[in-house]
């Protein structure tokens, strides 16, 4: 902890208040320099020992703040309104730093400091008990009231950073699963059928084999980006960014692992978020086809309407499973939500299975 130019600020504040007040009033006792002198050290220093601070405050009443006097030939009492401007500043800092939460001992103390210091102001001036006991109390209990406040709002940025750390996991889980998920499938597709054509005693397409090495080759590289990412090193440059424009090169995969595609895609241009979640959408609605439609025609249609970008994945191979231990439709209708959209998946009338997002954009990309 160091002394921060608030600390000086105040300080410098508080003894041109207090040499005011003594050239203006001019009141009895030359004792005050070495007072002013010792409250202003704790008022500067209230920060790093606030119980220390405190005490001088305490005993102050008795010796000195209600010295007796005759002013205009009357019995009076000595007061300065500076002492008690630094006492309340002494006493807030106790409030706000040593608050009595729970039972710590340092809290306890406080309390204590400032229920001492109303008996000392009572005991020397009996007729004003309420100034006794308000002088005291109010700037302890502003202090304990800001650091209850400070002490839940830090709570709740802590709660707000673990939800915020749980969210991007989650994000990161989605990416992960949406392009390995899909690498990993069309390799397995491809293999497959390189098994059967072994089997059967029938040559090898290299074709085949080159779609395996390049499926394997995507996935380590959306690896590699994506782990870049997590440790801050920012995408690689040299490799654009998935999106809709990519469209063509995933329909191309999809095709080497068997599956009969056709893509019917409007250009629009999209905001880059939309558009990562957009393909993606795609990305895994082709590879649930991939899993459980079998041999199937499919057809993907991409579109911009006056409410947002339509998103259509529609085979007539066996129907998708909805709910069997994957989570491609609950990640898919995810990514709709998150941007105010909706998403729709199940079976046909007409056998296969239907994949349908709407993405809402923002005004000036509908223009």
């Amino acid at each position: 902890m160091r002394l921060r130019p608030t600390d000086l600020a105040l300080t410098g504040g508080f003894v041109l208040f207090a040499l005011t007040e003594e050239y203006l009033i001019a009141m009895p006792g030359r004792w005050w320099p070495l007072v002013l002198a010792l409250s202003a050290a704790t008022v500067l220093f209230r920060r790093f020992v606030p119980l220390l601070a405190m005490a001088p405050h305490v005993v102050e009443p008795a010796s000195v703040f209600y010295s007796p006097a005759v002013i205009a030939g009357e019995q009076t009492v000595n007061f300065r309104l500076w002492q008690l401007v630094g006492t309340m500043i002494v006493i807030y800092t106790v409030g706000r730093h040593v608050p009595p939460h729970g039972v710590e001992r340092r809290g306890l103390i406080g309390a204590g400091l400032v229920v001492a210091t109303f008996v000392v102001y009572l005991a020397n001036d009996p007729g004003d008990p309420m100034a006794a006991l308000f002088f005291p109390l109010a700037p302890y209990v502003l202090g304990v009231t800001l650091s209850v406040q400070a002490r839940r709002t830090a709570a709740f940025r802590a709660q707000q950073a673990r939800e915020a750390i749980l969210e991007e996991r989650v994000r990161i889980a989605r990416e992960l699963h949406d392009m390995v998920a899909h690498s990993v499938t069309v390799m397995v597709v491809q293999a497959g059928a390189v098994r059967r054509r072994l089997d059967a005693g029938l040559p090898v397409d290299s074709e085949l084999l080159r779609g395996i090495e390049s499926s394997g080759r995507d996935a380590v590289g959306e690896l590699r980006r994506t782990l870049g990412l997590l440790r801050g090193q920012g995408a690689d440059a040299t490799q654009s960014p998935v999106g809709l424009d990519r469209l063509d090169e995933l329909i191309a995969q999809v095709r080497e692992a068997g599956l009969t595609v056709t893509l019917r895609q409007q250009k629009h241009p999209v905001p880059p978020a939309i558009d990562l979640s957009a393909y993606r959408i795609v990305q895994e609605a082709l590879t649930n086809v991939l899993r459980h439609a079998g041999p199937a025609r499919v057809e993907v249609t991409v579109g911009v309407e006056s409410d947002g970008l339509h998103l259509e994945v529609v085979n007539d191979g066996r129907p998708v499973i909805v709910g069997a231990g994957g989570q491609g439709l609950i990640g898919m209708r995810e990514r709709a939500t998150l941007f105010g959209g909706e998403l729709t998946a199940g079976p046909r009338d007409k056998g296969g299975f239907a994949v349908r997002a709407r993405l809402p954009l923002p005004v000036a990309v509908l223009r």
